[in-house]
């Protein structure tokens, strides 16, 4: 859509307001990962004086080679997309998509030869959520810290989602409390959701008892419910980067003796999926919670989760 080629003043404001739909169509994060791949591409290309737009599919199929050492496939796929996505945006032929015979097969080589299994988290189930958050500090970090927990736990959210909790999304009620989630990986159009977080059955493992407790000790009324504390401990008025999620989980099951290294801020979420699997709960039931809409996402936490509670080696008798 260019102006010189619309002619009307109209038009080319539409053309504009176009462009911006268009640029809308992606969360920020999306569009920033995908400049960042791009930008990458691009000085990979120079550092070999080979054209970057419109490049060729063998230039396509050297990067993912030069890239197959360091980067998992599902990370070479996002990079063809963009590469895909910048020629046809520029009016080009895609060099990378699967019809071009030498990207194909050198991405079908690099998965046989490499593998394709995706280095996950750790799940972190009930009895370690527990034990992370009898050994918190009795201090302001700590009730943020035991309310993050619980809630991200409980609600078996995103780390972008707790993230992005605010005062006005919490509802108190008897039963527990419900928050809304705005906006999600999976609700790009902001249709929304509400999850219902049912009150624990000890106070201290609560989570509508230790975010209320959280709020009322930060004296947060308004905005973002998880914000950053600084080392005098002023508590932030933006919201905690969804990265410090990460962080904290880290931190919380290091005090415990587990490896920091093998848990993360999705560790919560996946926790939820597989303990409530463990507990008896249905598929259907796990991706009302998660927000889920993939089956098949859902069914790789139960299945590593069962890999023990329905073994057929069990039955041995060893």
């Amino acid at each position: 859509m260019q102006g010189r080629e619309l002619g009307s003043p109209a038009l080319v404001a539409l053309a504009v307001r176009a462009r911006e739909f268009i640029a809308a169509a992606k969360a920020g994060n999306t569009r920033r990962a995908y400049q960042a791949d791009w930008n990458h591409f691009t000085a990979w290309c120079g550092a070999y004086g080979l054209a970057p737009l419109p490049a060729s599919p063998e230039t396509v199929a050297l990067y993912l080679t030069a890239l197959a050492a360091t980067h998992k496939p599902a990370s070479l796929r996002r990079r063809l997309t963009v590469i895909a996505k910048a020629h046809e945006a520029a009016g080009y032929a895609s060099p990378a998509n699967m019809r071009q015979a030498v990207v194909s097969e050198t991405l079908k080589g690099i998965r046989r030869s490499l593998g394709t299994a995706q280095t996950a988290k750790q799940p972190l189930l009930t009895a370690q959520v527990r034990a992370a958050i009898e050994a918190l500090p009795a201090t302001l970090q700590g009730r943020r810290d035991r309310a993050l927990l619980l809630v991200g736990f409980a609600g078996g959210f995103r780390r972008s989602e707790l993230a992005a909790v605010t005062v006005e999304d919490v509802t108190f009620c008897e039963e527990g409390l419900v928050i809304l989630v705005r906006r999600s990986k999976t609700d790009q159009e902001g249709e929304g959701r509400r999850v219902a977080l049912p009150r624990g059955s000890q106070p201290l493992t609560c989570p509508a008892g230790a975010l209320r407790e959280w709020l009322q000790t930060s004296g947060i009324v308004t905005g973002p419910v998880f914000r950053r504390i600084d080392r005098h401990g002023r508590i932030e008025v933006r919201a905690l980067h969804k990265d410090s999620i990460g962080l904290i989980v880290k931190r919380a099951v290091g005090r415990i003796g587990l490896d920091p290294a093998q848990y993360a801020g999705h560790s919560l979420r996946a926790g939820l999926a597989t303990q409530s699997y463990l507990n008896g709960s249905t598929e259907l039931a796990i991706m009302r919670q998660t927000g889920h809409r993939s089956l098949a996402t859902v069914r790789r936490y139960i299945r590593d989760g069962s890999l023990f509670g329905d073994n057929a080696a069990g039955k041995l008798g060893l």
